[in-house]
């Protein structure tokens, strides 16, 4: 921090690292930008591997990942839904759906809220096998995070949070329509 040659004075004693003017802002946003693409590249690797070890295709692991994200957030996708996201036909999201249930790594469930709905959801077998392979990253960034103060991990997650939205934004504005 402040040192590493990147331009950006550490001041004060608790640590935080601040910018003295515009063209420091700019190199600071540049640095996260970089960090950002760097942590991208590494989880493309990670989900490849998982999806080879799985006998998962891209869209496969794609999927898993749209449901997981969705019941992390408390949200009921739909197989509908789920086709919007992945920008898939319906043909190729039953597909999809149909070998995902096949094999337990997501199961259908009827919507409590609304009966004549079918939301989708990690199956037992699916969670473990998901558990099973990220149980050691989930310690790697456990241990790469527990020396971070945690004025530092809010810090850090208002930039993923704020970075998440502008990805999102950006996929709506280039997104193709049917």
């Amino acid at each position: 921090m402040g040192d590493g040659g990147d331009g950006i004075d550490d001041v004060g004693g608790d640590g935080s690292e601040r910018v003295g003017d515009e063209g420091d802002r700019a190199r600071l946003e540049r640095l996260i930008i970089a960090d950002l693409r760097e942590l991208t590249s590494e989880s493309n690797w990670v989900a490849r591997t998982f999806a080879e070890q799985n006998q998962l295709s891209a869209n496969e692991f794609r999927a898993l990942l749209f449901v997981m994200l969705a019941e992390t957030n408390g949200v009921r996708l739909t197989a509908g839904e789920l086709r919007k996201q992945m920008g898939l036909s319906g043909a190729a999201i039953t597909y999809l759906v149909v070998r995902m249930t096949g094999i337990h790594h997501l199961r259908r469930e009827v919507d409590p809220t609304d009966r004549r709905k079918v939301i989708l959801r990690y199956d037992e077998r699916g969670l473990a096998v998901a558990r099973a392979f990220f149980a050691k990253l989930a310690a790697h960034n456990h241990g790469a995070m527990a020396d971070l103060a945690d004025a530092d991990l809010v810090a850090a997650h208002r930039t993923f949070g704020a970075m998440v939205s502008a990805m999102q934004n950006f996929r709506t504005e280039i997104a193709v329509r049917p």
